[in-house]
């Protein structure tokens, strides 16, 4: 620790001093987070586009020059520096990735892309696994704090992350982009696109790959990751009040990952591999009525996310687990302006998911899959005012209505108040969340059709003030949030009347939970020089009645997280910048016995924007090399340097 603060304020006594140079380059924040106006504009809080000073919730937003400027391929990578993000992976690149918001699992947060939710029914516990999701064409990223159920239904108890993706402005638009560096890494994307009066287009692919470091801490084989994706979208303005929208997102991942082999049984090198496959479709309608006053949207989504796993040293089969999703979506949402400062939001949705999963071995190499399908049917409603000069109210109600366990109402307040000349904004609201238990819990072997929805009661509250025409901006947000029927997993056997004969373990909904916690951030403009930092702490901990581990600290979620950058803009379009990502301790095990140590990882960061058209730049990630862990006994990435190009047209 000692040499990491040593390490930082040399870095930092090199950048400073700069400040006596101006010039006449943009300021992003190279560490993923440029400095944003309280006029900008978010979607994901009220799921209509609306000013962030009228919002009453806590979102981040990173704009698309932060996303370039962070050079970030990973996209995990990027939103774990956001405040209330903590992040853990078995192994490098590729390698499963788990995101938590303000301490919820994992599964506990709703994943969009250009409005499409992409959790995967197939998987235990129906969340989205980051792993395979790289920057590619993303131009913006919205981390929406707080159980948002009302909006955005179910598996909305730690947030919602909206991702958005490029879209053209010009009659023409040609990018592509090219990097490679250590571990063998190589990363390539190219896009074009164009809109005119009446259609706008974009079709894009890129393609990764990088050997990686071994997933297990002490192998000696590395295991590698490559991913293929593409994108295509397409508007087309039927008339000035209706347009027709299609979009599809194609993935195609291979990684390798290490298990437990026979006879010892114990965690080691192994030749084992998977393959993902996801796709996203969408098809929309919009169209506007009563002079654009209300708004509509028709719309259809489908995802279909297929996971195959192999072992090549086993006997009789080679695979050894086999799962597919799929979830389709019909959906209307309006929106009605009543005046200039009221606005309504509402809507219905039909969400039907299916999934198949089986997991062969050498004893049973043809197993009977498990198969299962349930449909959900929703009707939510939203209103927004400015009540008085600077006050705006946000109140919703949402209704479900669930094949198995029934019905489920819940909703959500929120208030926004930008005080005097409007560079104080103070912040609060009240959510309430839910996750629906999923396909796996409900019918695997493991199954039960009796389970209760998850609930949780969320709470924050917060100011952000702006000084110097936004040249200085701090801002303090408080949370609490207490999840209710959580659902665990329960071996057999023990009192569970669940617990039949035969049965291994059941899915219960046995567990209780509460996090609290208070994110600090700020942010400084001084000419050319941006300085950025945030701190998080988080206290999230088991509260079920009667558990053993009662009163103890949840699994992989740091007490204390911290990220601090400094970028300065140098004359002739050059930036050079440094960040660095604190992690504090966290347990590997619900009994608190198994420590993962606190670490510090400092990156290195630089650009010339050469010509309009043409950028070259390099960074060195984990810059002094240190040793730590996200998970237990998983291997993670040293110090690696990375150049590449990007152009465009």
């Amino acid at each position: 620790m000692k040499r990491f603060l040593i390490s930082t304020t040399s870095l930092l006594t090199v950048a400073l001093p700069a400040l006596a140079f101006a010039g006449d380059a943009p300021t992003p924040d190279i560490a993923g987070k440029d400095t944003i106006g309280l006029n900008e504009i978010v979607v994901s809080a009220t799921r209509t586009p609306q000013p962030l000073y009228r919002i009453g919730s806590s979102v981040t937003v990173l704009t698309e020059q932060a996303i370039k400027s962070s050079q970030t391929v990973i996209v995990s990578d990027l939103i774990s520096q956001l405040p209330g993000v903590s992040m853990s992976r078995t192994g490098g690149a590729g390698s499963t990735t788990s995101l938590r918001i303000r301490g919820a699992e994992t599964d506990q947060t709703v994943v969009v892309i250009d409005g499409v939710k992409l959790n995967d029914p197939s998987s235990t516990g129906g969340g989205y696994n980051f792993a395979n999701m790289v920057a590619g064409d993303i131009t913006r990223i919205e981390v929406l704090r707080g159980a948002q159920s009302t909006l955005w239904g179910s598996q909305a108890i730690g947030g919602v992350i909206n991702v958005v993706t490029a879209e053209p402005t010009q009659p023409l638009e040609v990018t592509g982009e090219a990097e490679g560096g250590s571990f063998a890494t190589a990363y390539g994307r190219a896009g074009v696109g164009g809109a005119t009066d009446k259609l706008t287009w974009r079709l894009a692919g890129g393609y990764y790959t990088t050997d990686g470091v071994s997933s297990y801490v002490n192998g000696r084989e590395k295991d590698g990751y490559q991913n293929t994706n593409a994108a295509g979208r397409l508007r087309y303005d039927i008339s000035d009040v209706a347009s027709v929208d299609l979009r599809a997102t194609y993935s195609y991942a291979h990684n390798q990952f290490d298990g437990f082999p026979a006879p010892s049984f114990s965690f080691n090198d192994t030749a084992e591999h998977g393959n993902t496959e996801e796709f996203l479709g969408y098809a929309g309608l919009n169209f506007s009525l009563l002079d654009g006053r209300l708004k509509n949207r028709a719309a259809y989504a489908y995802t279909n996310t297929k996971r195959d796993n192999f072992n090549p040293d086993q006997t009789v089969t080679t695979k050894t687990f086999d799962a597919k999703g799929l979830n389709k979506r019909w959906e209307y949402q309006g929106s009605f302006a009543v005046n200039e400062t009221w606005n309504t939001v509402f809507g219905v949705e039909h969400e039907s998911s299916s999934f198949r999963t089986a997991s062969p071995s050498s004893f049973a190499p043809n197993p009977v899959p498990a198969l299962a399908k349930v449909g959900i049917t929703s009707g939510y409603g939203q209103v927004q005012g400015e009540v008085v000069t600077g006050l705006t109210l946000t109140g919703g109600l949402r209704v479900d209505d669930h094949d198995t366990f029934g019905t489920k109402v819940l909703g959500q307040a929120a208030a926004a108040w930008s005080l005097g000349d409007g560079n104080t904004v103070l912040r609060t609201s009240f959510g309430q969340g839910f996750k629906a238990p999923t396909l796996y819990q409900l019918y695997s072997i493991y199954g039960n059709t009796a389970l209760n929805p998850e609930s949780a009661d969320s709470f924050d509250g917060g100011i952000e003030q702006h000084f110097f025409d936004g040249m200085l901006v701090v801002s303090g947000t408080g949370f609490y949030r207490k999840t209710t029927n959580q659902i665990d997993f329960v071996s057999c056997p023990n009192a569970n009347p669940l617990c039949t004969p035969g049965k291994s373990g059941v899915y219960d909904n046995v567990a209780r939970a509460r996090a609290q916690g208070v994110e600090l951030a700020a942010s400084a403009t001084l000419d050319a020089l941006v300085l950025q930092a945030n701190y998080t702490y988080t206290d999230a901990r088991n509260q079920s009645p009667g558990n053993a581990n009662f009163g103890k600290e949840l699994i992989r979620r740091a007490k204390n997280t911290a990220n601090a950058s400094a970028t300065y803009n140098w004359p002739m379009n050059i930036a050079t910048g440094v960040s660095v990502r604190y992690v504090g301790r966290t347990f590997d095990n619900a009994a608190n016995t198994l420590v993962l140590h606190d670490y510090a990882l400092v990156d290195l960061r630089a650009s010339w924007q050469i010509t309009e058209a043409v950028e070259v730049y390099g960074r060195v990630e984990n810059a002094l090399d240190a040793t730590y862990a996200t998970t237990r006994n998983y291997g993670t990435l040293g110090r690696g340097l990375y150049a590449g190009v990007r152009a465009k047209y």
